[in-house]
């Protein structure tokens, strides 16, 4: 859908933002060069817009995520996938859960690639049990990361990437060195 379009239906480009941000996979990545590069919002507004709105679905995932778990795991089906997913999960990222469970959720909300965001955050703060406040304030960090990197290849092209790379490599060197 066109920008044209989304304001003919009646959606402000601040609206359009906000409802991008909040969706999965897309959002603060995705509404970020929306509002900065189609509708020419100016960059603050931008990212507090999208922040706030890739923010929202957070704090809901991870409180409704174990009511909805408990509910689906009186079905057998259900409940068999569940303790498979948990166990799996819980043992293959064990260590590095373990080991860097902040700094890890925080640089994986942090990098800016679909499927590594807020979203994908709370899911897996809520399978390795990791407390509600804290799996809060770090996705909220690693978003505030990924928003910094997006507005900068947004605003600044080319130089933008090298710095956004730059950073990424820096994330990268200091997880490898703490290992």
């Amino acid at each position: 859908m066109t920008p044209q379009a989304l304001v003919a239906i009646g959606l402000t480009p601040e609206l359009a933002v906000f409802l991008t941000s909040m969706l999965p996979v897309i959002e603060l990545r995705g509404a970020l060069p929306l509002a900065i590069n189609v509708f020419n919002i100016d960059w603050p507004k931008a990212f507090l817009i999208a922040y706030i709105g890739n923010m929202i679905p957070a704090p809901l995932i991870l409180w409704l995520l174990g009511p909805a778990v408990r509910l689906l795991s009186r079905i057998g089906i259900f409940r068999r996938f569940f303790d498979w997913l948990f166990e799996r999960t819980r043992k293959k990222g064990n260590r590095i859960i373990e080991k860097y469970q902040e700094i890890g959720l925080m640089a994986f909300v942090a990098i800016p690639l679909p499927g590594t965001g807020a979203w994908t955050g709370a899911l897996v703060a809520f399978l390795f049990g990791l407390e509600f406040k804290m799996s809060l304030l770090i996705i909220g960090i690693g978003v505030l990361i990924a928003g910094v990197i997006v507005t900068s290849l947004c605003l600044l092209g080319w130089l933008g990437a090298v710095i956004a790379g730059l950073s990424l490599l820096i994330l990268a060197g200091l997880g490898f060195w703490r290992l």
